[in-house]
């Protein structure tokens, strides 16, 4: 059993009928009620993607950003066909009977709420990676996901990868030998560039408050705003949290890890550009230990890295290496290994993988399938394993973290699982 399908058995219960809302049933040529909530970015694509696979009727979209709404609306209206309801506050599209799920692609900080929310409205939901912002909210997702027997995945496409496939079969098949190790790197220049701004008045048509949500209350400054938010701890977890999901996604699958490591070590800091506004690191180093194998990341600000890869996944077996990203896979040969080397050899990507991932989403949805190409138990998985690394580097401390205690080796460690929310926003319990 694969680590994603072992990940996703517990919760994978066929059901009959859904709360809330919901319809009980769709039929195999009706279109899903679709809505999605924040459009600006990814939650844009991730629609446009849905909305290409012909199995969707758009009904609504929110956005907190006045202007964002409006221009997304009408570009729908001219993409899809017919123009969707807008909607600045996104419980009110939770609220209509026509939505069978939601697409959720606002900043980190806001997917734990909003999903727990669709959840209990009856609605199934794709939101976007991570799929939380810290460790306790990864929980209360799958907790919510569980109770109401939602349909859910998460927006890391490489699950939906042909190539991502044959790559983590190849690491796996024993073709490459023993694998005690895998490098992860993920080297742009995040955040650079950004010279810190004076706070300000909000721009017109943005409801700040809003945007702000359950986290803590601070004057609005434009290095916080759509993009950049990412670098700042209470609303994004930087580069680790952004593309350390999907790169320690492949590592681990390859790997074939179904548990949390055991120890943990980080370190990093802002090295590369410390004149920027940015929280978040931009040089990090963390090596995961899993006892018999470890996965090690690291990431700066300079756009170059292993094997001529500026990103990737290195599988460093007996044999040869394997490295890929999303660009393609390569194996290097070990010309000293005992019984012979791997073959050289090397691949390319094979489909479209995000308007694949969203169409096995919108099918999952269709045939109650819980076993989505990334399930929320996989996107938990995931999110752990980048706020591991965070958190030890933010302490500066060796980390032992118990997955089903739910609690560090450290006290000082557990004060990072769980953000406190902002009045009048209180932190889902299902």
């Amino acid at each position: 059993m694969d680590r994603r399908k072992f990940l996703a058995s517990a919760g994978a219960v066929a059901v009959s009928v859904t709360a809330g809302g919901a319809r009980a049933a769709i039929g195999a040529n009706d279109k899903i009620g679709l809505a999605a909530i924040g459009v600006r970015n990814m939650g844009w694509a991730d629609l446009s993607s849905a909305m290409a696979t012909n199995g969707a009727q758009l009904v609504a979209i929110a956005d907190v950003d006045k202007n964002v709404l409006e221009r997304r609306g009408a570009e729908a209206a001219k993409k899809f066909g017919s123009k969707p309801a807008l909607y600045s506050d996104y419980r009110k599209v939770l609220e209509r009977k026509d939505v069978d799920a939601v697409i959720i692609g606002t900043p980190d900080h806001w997917h734990c709420l909003q999903f727990c929310d669709a959840c209990a409205a009856g609605k199934d939901a794709y939101v976007e990676k991570p799929i939380a912002n810290s460790i306790a909210e990864c929980d209360a997702m799958e907790a919510f996901a569980k109770k109401y027997k939602r349909v859910a995945s998460v927006g890391q496409q490489q699950d939906s990868s042909k190539m991502w496939s044959r790559v983590i079969e190849m690491a796996r098949g024993g073709s490459l030998g023993k694998i005690a190790r895998v490098d992860v790197w993920a080297n742009f220049r995040y955040g650079a560039g950004y010279a810190p701004a004076a706070d300000s008045e909000p721009p017109e048509g943005l409801d700040y408050d809003m945007w702000l949500g359950p986290a803590p209350s601070r004057p609005f400054n434009p290095r916080r705003l759509h993009g950049l938010w990412r670098l700042f701890w209470d609303y994004g977890g930087g580069l680790m949290t952004d593309w350390g999901v999907h790169l320690l996604d492949m590592a681990a699958q390859g790997l074939g890890k179904t548990s949390l490591p055991r120890r943990v070590s980080g370190a990093g800091g802002k090295f590369a550009h410390p004149e920027t506004s940015s929280q978040t690191f931009d040089t990090l180093n963390v090596n995961y230990d899993f006892g018999d194998s470890s996965i090690a990341w690291s990431n700066t600000a300079v756009p170059v890295g292993f094997y001529g890869m500026s990103y990737g996944v290195a599988f460093n077996g007996e044999k040869g290496v394997l490295a890929a990203n999303r660009e393609g896979w390569k194996v290097i040969p070990n010309p000293d290994a005992k019984g012979g080397a791997a073959k050289a050899e090397s691949g390319k990507p094979e489909n479209n993988e995000h308007l694949d991932h969203l169409k096995d989403f919108l099918d999952s949805v269709r045939a109650r399938n819980f076993d989505t190409a990334c399930t929320l138990a996989n996107g938990a998985f995931c999110a752990k394993l980048a706020h591991l690394g965070n958190i030890s580097a933010r302490l500066g401390k060796t980390l032992s973290y118990d997955d089903a205690a739910k609690t560090f080796s450290d006290a000082e460690a557990d004060e990072y699982l769980k953000p406190r929310y902002r009045a009048p926003w209180k932190f889902p319990q299902a």
